[in-house]
């Protein structure tokens, strides 16, 4: 039985995860509920951990796992690094900012996977089905042909379909209006396309 302020804090954890895509730092429940410490969360924390209401995996500040998820499988908490264009590539500054929380049974991700996610921006991959404003879960690993990943080509960022012929790669948009990209000095992977999500209104 949980009391009133511990059913508050979980209700708090539940919405910020919901709205947010990652669960509340000890210090914006501490701010929120104006705590005079975070020794005041933490022990709220542990009373609804030993009543079996989340979960506190070791070692990762955000990653509060709610009963309802406990039982299902791992949260996951994926960095969201800004924008990228899906149309001509562009100078683009990725910095880290907010993060998603997905269960790892979603997108089915190898232990040990490194993985980022990106918001789209254009439309240059609309006949793949990514759309603007979705965002993509990129995982950290060597790319193979036909692959949709987001990459640096000559110092400028974008996301497109990855094509190796007879030896040498270049890349493709899934929308005719835009032109294959032939790097002229350098092609960096940075990510390959493992999930998209998609906000629906």
């Amino acid at each position: 039985m949980l009391t009133e302020r511990q059913q508050q804090i979980l209700d708090f954890i539940r919405d910020r995860q919901e709205t947010t895509g990652c669960t509340p730092s000890t210090r914006e429940i501490q701010e929120h509920f104006r705590f005079s410490s975070q020794n005041a969360v933490m022990d709220h924390l542990r009373a609804l951990e030993r009543k079996g209401a989340l979960e506190r995996p070791p070692g990762k500040a955000r990653s509060l796992i709610l009963k309802s998820t406990a039982s299902r499988s791992p949260i996951i908490d994926i960095p969201l690094y800004g924008m990228i264009p899906a149309g001509m590539p562009a100078d683009q500054e990725q910095e880290a900012g907010k993060c998603i929380s997905i269960d790892m049974d979603t997108i089915r991700l190898p232990k040990g996977a490194r993985v980022f996610a990106l918001k789209v921006r254009g439309d240059s991959m609309v006949n793949a089905g990514i759309f603007e404003n979705d965002t993509v879960v990129l995982e950290f690993k060597e790319p193979r042909s036909n692959d949709i990943v987001a990459a640096l080509i000559d110092g400028e960022t974008t996301l497109k379909r990855y094509i190796v012929q007879r030896g040498n790669p270049f890349l493709r948009a899934e929308n005719p209006k835009y032109p294959d990209l032939i790097p002229a000095r350098e092609l960096v992977i940075q990510g390959v396309m493992v999930a998209l999500f998609r906000l629906i209104k």
